[in-house]
């Protein structure tokens, strides 16, 4: 019999951040009977139309998604959601305007929670829908973390230890004020120096006053970096210094560090589990990497030189609370020294495990990825597919699903840093063979997954199903 279960789309933006815990969600789903289509989101959006009516998982419910949204649902889809980002937010007030929008919650039909904090905050939302579901599920990302799960990168982490010896990993995450292209940060640049700059992608839904303010403030923190990463080079001759830039920056300012300091290497490969896994200490500012760390049992320290209690504890307090905090180099040196010496471990204490206990739930118990697919299959998609809505509307779905990725591949040609060296730099090119590796690796590790099948779907998106013994 042809299994009628929705189609379950789930996109990628950040392949390093993203790509493994999504594939353990793919598995997960695809073991319980759903069809997955899993990959590039911008290209998962030029295909939406050709996808059997399912359900898209969606990593954000901001006003930039509007558009997309309306169009899928007019082809049938519909949309479940997490907000990815909230772990690391500002304060109640801007994350409404920043990370949601009335127009697009209002097509969502389920919220999966990293935990309670992000139930309390969303319950605060004035325009939060009615008998809108929100369920604590946990992320997948969080499965990632655990300790079960760690050997999923033992592998890597000796690669990495023994092409790097001890290292201290520095990861920054600037990309608001120091973009990968230009309008994805907080400012779009000013051609015009006399007028006040607009604000670009990660600033839409912000106030002047709180971007220009966070933007000085992060300008500061980039200063202090420039300065640190040397410093920490000189003072510590026997570790290399491995900095890690968050996905979506860009790159030249800590290659141009690198180039004077010979042991310090720049590099995004890969995810930052094992990164963190196999360093001797991290160094970050309010980097939720900070968060990863703490919950690996990894040292980690909150470089604080420029403080702004209300940027740098309001917005970005999380992970910097999980972490020591240093306010100077001379702090940092003799933190850090201790931890290298093994006279001081992962910041801990009460305060600390009650605080990542309600910001992080299925830190043990059923993954969060079962507990999402238990809560799918509860609520019918793993029966039937949405029901189809009316010709008119899908054929308008269709139509516009054309122009925006006509739209969307004219900016992704576009003369110098454009969205598809973006993309690429986001979403490099992957084979069915490593989706496949990744799938055995997670299958012994859990020993599941054994009837799991990788298909190509089309280009950077992969068909993911279970399969009976007949078609083995």
């Amino acid at each position: 019999m042809r299994n009628s279960a929705s189609t379950l789309i789930i996109p990628v933006e950040s392949q390093v951040r993203e790509l493994d815990a999504k594939i353990l969600l793919s598995c997960v789903a695809a073991e319980r009977g759903f069809p997955v289509i899993m990959g590039s989101r911008a290209f998962t959006h030029f295909q939406v139309a050709a996808i059997p009516r399912g359900v898209y998982l969606a990593k954000s419910m901001r006003s930039l998604s509007n558009s997309m949204f309306r169009i899928l649902r007019q082809l049938g889809h519909e949309i479940v959601a997490w907000e990815e980002e909230a772990l690391v937010h500002p304060p109640a007030d801007t994350y409404f305007t920043l990370r949601l929008s009335p127009e697009t919650i209002k097509q969502v039909s389920h919220v999966f929670a990293w935990g309670q904090e992000n139930v309390d905050l969303l319950r605060r939302y004035p325009e939060l829908p009615a008998n809108m579901p929100l369920h604590i599920t946990g992320n997948p990302r969080g499965d990632m973390l655990r300790a079960e799960m760690r050997p999923y990168f033992d592998a890597e982490v000796e690669r990495l230890r023994k092409l790097y010896g001890d290292f201290i990993l520095i990861n920054t995450n600037f990309s608001d004020i120091n973009p990968f292209i230009p309008n994805v940060g907080l400012f779009l640049p000013s051609k015009d120096p006399r007028k006040a700059p607009q604000l670009g992608q990660s600033g839409v839904g912000m106030s002047r006053q709180f971007a220009e303010g966070l933007r000085d403030h992060k300008q500061a923190i980039v200063a202090d970096f420039k300065r640190l990463i040397p410093s920490i080079a000189q003072a510590f001759p026997g570790f290399t210094i491995v900095v890690r830039p968050h996905p979506s920056e860009n790159y030249e300012i800590y290659h141009d560090i690198a180039a004077k300091c010979e042991r310090v290497i720049v590099t995004n490969e890969g995810n930052v589990i094992p990164w963190l896994l196999a360093a001797k200490a991290m160094v970050h500012n309010g980097c939720t990497t900070g968060l990863e760390a703490y919950v690996l049992g990894v040292p980690a320290i909150s470089y604080l030189a420029t403080l702004n209690e209300y940027y740098d504890y309001e917005f970005q307090g999380l992970p910097t609370k999980l972490s020591h905090q240093c306010f100077n180099f001379n702090e940092l040196e003799v933190t850090l020294t201790r931890i290298l010496n093994g006279e001081l471990g992962v910041a801990d204490g009460e305060e600390r495990e009650a605080l990542i206990d309600y910001y992080l739930a299925a830190q043990e118990g059923p993954l969060a990825c079962d507990r999402i697919v238990d809560i799918l299959e509860a609520s019918g998609y793993s029966r039937k597919q949405p029901p189809a809505g009316p010709f008119g509307t899908y054929v308008q779905g269709w139509l516009l699903t054309k122009v925006k990725a006509l739209l969307t591949n004219l900016n992704m040609r576009r003369p110098g840093p454009n969205r598809l060296a973006y993309h690429d730099h986001r979403f490099p090119e992957i084979t069915v063979m490593e989706i496949e590796q990744r799938v055995a690796h997670f299958g012994q590790l859990l020993n599941r997954f054994d009837n799991i099948r990788v298909e190509q779907y089309s280009k950077h998106l992969f068909k993911i199903r279970s399969v009976d013994n007949s078609e083995t």
